[in-house]
Formats: structure tokens, C-alpha cells, sequence
């Protein structure tokens, strides 16, 4: 049994501050030593997250390049078939129950991490805490290799929950031992669809904010091929690396993009960067409502940065 602890040291850490917690997952030795001399082969990968917006395309491209491709899924109403369909392994686990990680991992050469916690859950729940679950069972397990996506700058804002956990992770994993890269991104291309495309074709409004920031978003198609690169070759392991697209958009330049495609006007509502950060300190006052004051942290770094 390996007891995890979930708070590393961070001399300035908010996280430090908390309580610590440990979570006992237990791997079995029948996982963990497949069979004197059984190989595993390099091809083998399993994509944690596998539903998500980057996730998906990682699979896709795996799967392209010649790859056998595990997804780790959520137990859901609605099956992923679209992964299987493509080729892929789909299997049930968890991350905020450790317990169901290590079965997930037999016969796995790299695991790549595109998990992220949903809207409705506590940043911690996956974002931290199913992470070092997670790390500690690859690390069990004897995993060749690990790929850890985190968030441009985020060593740069520890006051902003979010990116604080993607940093303490980033230590984490270095401190861990295992043969890992850890790319940081700046944005999804694919994540302006909703926020701004769809709405504009839809005449509804569009939300912005009033600061000049600068987002070099990429194609999720794009880091997936890269990520794949990175992959493949050996003088990058323990390399922290940085993804970002050819060109830094504000917000209004993407607005304005839009508005030129669809062939008509926008209906924007700004909300100034010093409404975020009122609203922020005011949802501290009410547990109930910290993790809305969370976001809306990540929210005002993204509007200022």
C-alpha cells in the first residue's frame, strides 16, 4: 500500500496552508510485476482525459500514427463510442478514486494526462488531488513515460488556485522521479467556437473584457501532432516545454474575426477587469461560493496578463 501525501512542500504555497491530507491507493504487486522479462511495448499509451477538447485529438493522432491507444474515460450515461469506433480501448476509472487507477495502467509504456476537472467539481478534486494519485500509481507501476499538460505562466500567479495546482504539479512530478515532459499551453483554438463563433452566428451576446490581453491560442489537431514529436524524442525527457500559436489574439481581434466571417455585427457586453476582481474578493467571504471565486481568479489573470 502506498500512502500518498497530497500536499507537496511549497514555501509559498496557498495549498501549503491547508490541512494535509493522505489518501491510501493500494497497487497490487500482481500489477505492478506483469512477469519476469514481459515486455511492453513502446506503442502501448494510455490518454487520460480522453473525452476532452485535447484529449480526443491526441487519440485521433495516435491512433494515425500507428499507436495502440488506451482511453481512460469517466464512467458516463452516454458511452464514448466515438473511441472506440476510431480504434481505441476505452476503460472506466476515476481519479477522484484512486483505487480504480492501477488496473487502468497494466501492459502501458507512456501515460499522456489531459485530464481536467468539470465545471461543477472543486479544482482540487482532479486538478490535484486525482493528479497525484495518478503519479504516484504510474510511478508504482513502473510507467516509462509520462506527459503532463499545465498552463502558460503558471508559476507566475500563485494566487490564482488553478495555476498554482498546475505548478505545485509541475514539482511534483519532477520531484517523483519518473521519465516525464511537461508542455504548457496557452489556449484552445477550438474553445473560441463556443465562446464567441456560435453565439455571433446565433445574434447573442458575447462576453469581453475591457484589457488588451493576448492570447497565442493553438489548434488542439496541432499540439496533438506535436506532442507526438515531443514523444519520440529522447532528448526532451524531463524538459519542461512551451506550445503556443504563431500569433497573440486579444479578445476584441478575435470578436472582430468573427464578426468579418459571419457577415454581421456582434452584440458584446464588456465587463471591466475591476468588476472581476470585486466580485472575486466578494464571493470569499461565503464557502459555498470559493470556488466560483476560484475561477473568477483564473478569469482576471487570462483578462490582464
Amino acid at each position: 500500500e502506498n500512502t500518498i501525501p497530497l500536499f507537496p512542500s511549497s514555501s509559498s504555497s496557498s495549498l501549503n496552508r491547508e490541512r494535509s491530507i493522505v489518501v491510501p491507493v493500494t497497487c497490487s504487486a500482481a500489477a505492478v510485476n506483469l512477469a519476469p522479462g514481459t515486455p511492453v511495448r513502446p506503442t502501448s499509451i494510455l490518454v487520460v482525459g480522453a473525452t476532452g477538447t485535447l484529449g480526443r485529438q491526441i487519440v485521433r493522432r495516435a491512433l494515425d500514427e500507428g499507436y495502440d491507444v488506451r482511453c481512460l474515460v469517466r464512467p458516463r450515461p452516454a458511452p464514448a463510442d466515438f473511441l472506440r469506433d476510431w480504434g481505441a480501448t476505452v476503460v472506466n476509472a476515476d481519479l477522484s478514486k484512486p483505487e480504480t487507477i492501477p488496473a487502468t495502467l497494466v501492459g502501458i509504456h507512456t501515460v499522456i494526462d489531459c485530464a481536467t476537472g468539470r465545471p461543477e467539481e472543486p479544482i482540487k478534486t482532479v486538478d490535484w488531488e486525482g493528479k497525484v494519485a495518478l503519479i504516484q500509481c504510474v510511478k508504482a507501476m513502473g510507467i516509462q513515460k509520462y506527459v503532463f499538460y499545465s498552463i502558460h505562466n503558471c508559476d507566475k500567479h500563485p494566487e490564482v488556485p488553478l495555476m498554482e495546482i498546475k505548478y505545485c504539479t509541475e514539482k511534483f512530478l519532477q520531484e517523483s522521479g519518473l521519465n516525464h515532459i511537461t508542455i504548457r499551453l496557452c489556449g484552445f483554438m477550438q474553445g473560441l467556437i463556443g465562446q464567441y463563433a456560435v453565439p455571433i452566428l446565433e445574434e447573442k451576446s458575447v462576453w469581453g473584457t475591457d484589457a488588451p490581453t493576448r492570447v497565442a491560442y493553438m489548434d488542439t489537431q496541432d499540439i496533438a501532432r506535436l506532442t507526438l514529436i515531443a514523444l519520440r524524442n529522447e532528448k526532451i525527457n524531463g524538459k519542461l516545454l512551451t506550445f503556443a500559436g504563431p500569433r497573440a489574439w486579444t479578445t476584441q481581434e478575435v470578436i472582430t474575426l468573427c464578426e468579418r466571417l459571419a457577415g454581421q455585427d456582434a452584440n458584446v457586453t464588456t465587463v471591466p477587469v475591476s468588476v472581476l476582481r470585486v466580485t472575486r474578493q466578494l464571493t470569499r467571504f461565503f464557502q459555498w461560493t470559493n470556488d466560483v471565486a476560484d475561477r473568477l481568479a483564473f478569469s482576471e489573470v487570462l483578462s490582464s496578463d
